[in-house]
C-alpha cells in the first residue's frame, strides 16, 4: 500500500477490515488481496463525500469479498478433500473486541461459509455491525424488501447450526494439554478418552500433503488415525504447542520454527466433539508471527 497519514481512516481500521475481509472469505490472502483492492478503491474516493469513512470501509470491503466469493466458490467445487478456513494466530485481548470475537472461530466461519455470498455479507452487515436494512441494500445492491428477507433467512440458517460448545477456559487448556500429551507419547488409550463417541475429525491437506480425503467418524476411527499422524512428533522434529488461534486454544504444530498446520478443537462436555485439522502449505499464512491479529 502506498503512503498515508497516520490519521487515514483505513489505516486507523485496517484490522477491522482484514478481519472483516477474512470473516467473508475465510482466507488469510485472499483478505489481504481485498484490502489492497480497497485501499486502491478509497485513494480515488472523495473523502470530503464520505460521513462515516468506518461504515463506508467495511461496506466497500464487504462488497469487494462478495464479489470474490462468487470465483472463490467456483474453485472449492474442485478442491481435493474437505475445505477448512486458514487459521489465523489471534492475540488474547481480541476477545474483548466484540466486532471481532464473536464469528472469527473457525466452527463460526465453516457455517458461515455454508451461506451464499449475499446471505453472509447481509448477515455479517447486520448482525455484527449493526446496519440498516436500507444501508444493507445500498451495499449489496438489492432492494430493501429482498435484504430483510435474506436476513431472516440467514439468521435462522445460522441459529440453526451455530455451533454451542464448551468454553471454560481452564477446561479448555487441560483437554489441549493432555491432547499434545497422548500425540507425543503415541497414548491411544488416552486419545480415545479425550475424543467424543461420535467425534468428526476433518483435515484439510489440498491434495498437497498427508491428510484424510474424507472426514473421520466416531472414536475408534478418529483416535486411531491421529495417533497414526501425531504419534511421537518429537522424533521427526515436530513440535505442537497450544496457541490461540481463530481467538480459541488450539494446537500449533511447527518444524524448525516454521508452521506446519494447526488443530482447531470443540468441546461437548469436557470431550472433543469436533476437531479439524489445517496442514495445506498454502492456507498457513495466517500462523505465522508476523500475521497475528490483534497487535
Amino acid at each position: 500500500m502506498g503512503e498515508a497519514s497516520e490519521s487515514d481512516p483505513f489505516l486507523e481500521h485496517r484490522r477491522l477490515l482484514f478481519a472483516t475481509a477474512y470473516r467473508m472469505l475465510g482466507s488469510v490472502s485472499d483478505a489481504e488481496d481485498i484490502l489492497q483492492d480497497a485501499w486502491l478503491k478509497w485513494q480515488a474516493v472523495d473523502r470530503e463525500t464520505v460521513r462515516y469513512p468506518k461504515a463506508y470501509l467495511v461496506r466497500m470491503v464487504t462488497n469487494l469479498s462478495m464479489s470474490h466469493l462468487t470465483s472463490a466458490r467456483v474453485r472449492r467445487e474442485s478442491y481435493v478433500g474437505p475445505w477448512l478456513p486458514e487459521p489465523l494466530l489471534t492475540s488474547p485481548d481480541i476477545a474483548e473486541e466484540a466486532e471481532l470475537a464473536d464469528t472469527i472461530s473457525t466452527a463460526m466461519l465453516v457455517v458461515l461459509e455454508s451461506l451464499t455470498p449475499v446471505e453472509r455479507a447481509v448477515f455479517l452487515l447486520r448482525e455484527v455491525f449493526g446496519y440498516s436494512h436500507a444501508e444493507i441494500a445500498d451495499a449489496v445492491e438489492r432492494p430493501e424488501p429482498t435484504v430483510r428477507q435474506i436476513a431472516r433467512r440467514a439468521r435462522e440458517h445460522v441459529h440453526a447450526r451455530r455451533p454451542r460448545f464448551d468454553t471454560d477456559p481452564k477446561q479448555r487448556a487441560s483437554v489441549t494439554s493432555r491432547f499434545i500429551e497422548a500425540c507425543a507419547g503415541g497414548d491411544l488409550v488416552a486419545m480415545m478418552e479425550l475424543l467424543a463417541p461420535d467425534v468428526t475429525v476433518w483435515s484439510d491437506g489440498g491434495g498437497k500433503v498427508r491428510a484424510a480425503r474424507r472426514p473421520l467418524y466416531g472414536v475408534d476411527h478418529a483416535s486411531r488415525w491421529i495417533v497414526g499422524v501425531l504419534t511421537n512428533p518429537q522424533s521427526a522434529g515436530v513440535v505442537l504447542e497450544p496457541a490461540i488461534i481463530n481467538n480459541e486454544l488450539g494446537v500449533l504444530c511447527t518444524l524448525d520454527g516454521q508452521p506446519i498446520g494447526a488443530l482447531a478443537l470443540d468441546l461437548v462436555d469436557g470431550r472433543i466433539q469436533n476437531l479439524r485439522f489445517q496442514v495445506n502449505p498454502d492456507k498457513l499464512a495466517g500462523l505465522s508471527p508476523d500475521a497475528v491479529l490483534g497487535h
